[in-house]
């Protein structure tokens, strides 16, 4: 079947349908089955709501809205942990025609205000006192805010505000008609969200996804990646990015047999995991990385040489064995044989430990998944399936799946999704799942959309014979060295950040004779390998002075460059005695690397590298 072919057969499937059709389905169908927990505000245990008691408290919570003057189209914003009363408001915010739009919990009073200014919310939703100290200045200018909601422990004195649960009280007395009314009228055009980049580089653009849009997406993703009945994952990304909300929020309800267990701190997902036991988990590369460097680590400290041998060969035989699952390879029924002993003596119990051991599909996406990460859980017999796409295109565009995986790459194009490179190498992506543009921004539109259609993504990627694609990196982020030579920054931090003990790396040399780095220590696994090691130590800062942790690091650096060309070798390095966090700047929050904040933060540390 042609694309072509692929496309209209699913547009005729989800033909007229929004998101609000597919919750409706969902709740006649599951209606008493768990929909989504959460241990909000400490709790101890897992609060849980059916997909009948979410529907019900959402119709309560949009005749509030409505009664409360929130318009048709209205946005309604919401900056909040992921929680029950996040999805709630969600969905509210739909049956009451509006627009909602979760925004980041660590933009800056500033970043806010625009977005304030931009978008009008007539409603706001804040969990904490730190977002209400953010939201202080638009509460104050935004003259489109006519009220403002409290989740938790957010008091506001103010004739706008209101607590959560009084305005679901509110609701709860009003009569459905109004409801009805707006959700019946909400057609698959409309926007079902708008959602700001997070502002690494100028203002936030506002990505307007319908509700098409997003039927689509759900449509096409589960033909490529299935899903099993009963299936229970986690969510602990922020909903103000694009893979969280399609995973969490827009799937579910489209597959309908599906439990979400929120995680408000991602510093919890490690207890969570271990708690939950996810039948499917995605992480984004940063993720993996943590839960692979805290793995090496223990598995390091094996002291029996009998049982650590026996690991390597399990490990051995779980990659040969994923790589068998790729396009074109084949499982042998005696590997299958060696893989099903090695798993159920050795690479079970590993996973157990980690949370991992129910798990059928694995994830990634949001930046490029380092291939030895991806390799290292293939030992696990976990194959990490890489997906490519952009808030943009509402999330996948391409991705890796039974029947469609290679190490390596982000997989094919899904269904119905057209993908090609253009003369210059950029990856360009076509079809239903494309945003109309960006919100009151025509000029970023033209740039984003060309007249054929084509989304340009700003990444520069090769498809091979089979259809897959790889990225490369980013086009602006390119290193091209004043001897003329192309570089892939990541590429290079990728192989430096294989050592447990570097947390974040960042390649630099544009312009410049060489490359040089910038590096921190992982703030979790390199304090339990010092203490293995016997390393005194006060802090990170002092741990980031030792010798011995030097010596370490500088390991790391050799070893990268052992399988670097000699343009992109490392020349010059510092360790630096702080971490990187997205409150600290250096990272987004999804924990991508602000290459130009660290640019400017670290120049002096970049001269100084060259100076040397």
């Amino acid at each position: 079947m042609d694309v072509g072919d692929e496309r209209r057969e699913i547009e005729r499937l989800v033909e007229g349908r929004t998101v609000l059709d597919l919750m409706a389905r969902t709740v006649a169908a599951y209606g008493d089955r768990p929909a989504y927990s959460d241990q909000a505000d400490g709790r101890e245990t897992w609060r849980t709501l059916t997909w009948s008691e979410l529907h019900e408290t959402g119709r309560h919570l949009a005749a509030a809205l409505i009664a409360r003057g929130v318009e048709r189209g209205a946005s309604v914003a919401i900056m909040a942990t992921n929680r029950i009363e996040h999805v709630v408001t969600d969905h509210a915010a739909l049956l009451a025609g509006g627009v909602p739009l979760s925004v980041y919990n660590t933009l800056s009073p500033e970043q806010i205000s625009y977005i304030a200014g931009h978008a009008a919310p007539q409603a706001v939703f804040l969990e904490t006192m730190d977002h209400l100290e953010r939201w202080r200045v638009a509460l104050a200018e935004v003259a489109s805010i006519r009220l403002v909601v409290g989740i938790g422990e957010v008091r506001l004195d103010d004739e706008r505000f209101v607590a959560w649960d009084d305005l679901v009280s509110e609701g709860r007395d009003l009569t459905p008609e109004a409801v009805d009314d707006r959700s019946g009228a909400v057609r698959p055009e409309d926007p079902a969200t708008v959602l700001y980049t997070s502002g690494t580089t100028g203002d936030p653009k506002g990505v307007v996804l319908s509700h098409a849009n997003v039927v689509y997406e759900c449509e096409t993703t589960l033909r490529r990646n299935g899903a099993d009945p009963g299936n229970v994952t986690l969510s602990y990304l922020p909903y103000a990015h694009i893979a969280e909300r399609v995973l969490s929020m827009y799937l579910p309800p489209h597959f309908g047999d599906w439990h979400v267990h929120l995680v408000a701190d991602p510093a919890l997902l490690v207890p969570a995991l271990i708690d939950v036991r996810p039948t499917q988990f995605f992480g984004v590369p940063r993720v993996w990385e943590k839960i692979r460097a805290g793995l090496t680590g223990m598995l390091a400290q094996e002291p029996d040489p009998r049982r650590k041998a026996a690991i390597e060969d399990a490990l051995a035989v779980g990659v040969e064995y994923v790589e068998s699952r790729q396009v074109g390879e084949t499982t042998s029924p005696g590997l299958q044989q060696r893989y099903d002993a090695a798993d159920a003596a050795v690479l079970t119990p590993i996973k157990a430990r980690l949370g991992l051991d129910r798990v059928t599909w694995a994830g990634s996406a949001s930046a490029p998944m380092p291939v030895e990460v991806a390799r290292f859980f293939a030992g696990l017999g976990l194959a990490i399936n890489d997906i490519y796409g952009m808030t943009e295109t509402c999330g996948a565009a391409t991705a890796c799946g039974p029947g469609k995986f290679r190490l390596g790459t982000v997989g094919t194009a899904l269904a119905g999704i057209e993908l090609r490179i253009a003369d210059d190498g950029e990856v360009l992506m076509r079809g239903p799942i494309t945003t109309s543009g960006y919100h009151r921004h025509p000029d970023a539109t033209a740039a984003l959309l060309d007249l054929q259609g084509w989304v340009h993504s700003g990444d520069i990627g090769a498809i091979d014979g089979d259809g897959f694609l790889s990225i490369v990196d980013r086009k602006k982020e390119l290193i091209i060295t004043s001897a003329g030579k192309n570089v892939s920054p990541s590429n290079i931090e990728s192989l430096l950040k294989e050592s447990p003990v570097v947390g974040h790396a960042l390649a630099f040399g544009d312009n410049r004779p060489y490359v040089v780095a910038v590096l921190t220590l992982d703030g979790e696994v390199a304090p339990t390998v010092a203490r293995a090691q016997g390393i005194e130590f006060a802090d990170l800062a002092d741990l980031a002075a030792k010798p011995a942790i030097r010596a370490m690091v500088q390991a790391a650096v050799d070893a990268a460059n052992a399988r670097l060309s000699r343009p992109e070798q490392v020349k010059a390095f510092e360790l630096l005695p702080t971490e990187w966090t997205a409150e600290s700047e250096e990272l987004t929050p999804t924990l991508k690397l602000k290459r130009r904040v660290v640019h400017a933060k670290y120049a002096d540390v970049i001269d100084r590298l060259y100076g040397s």
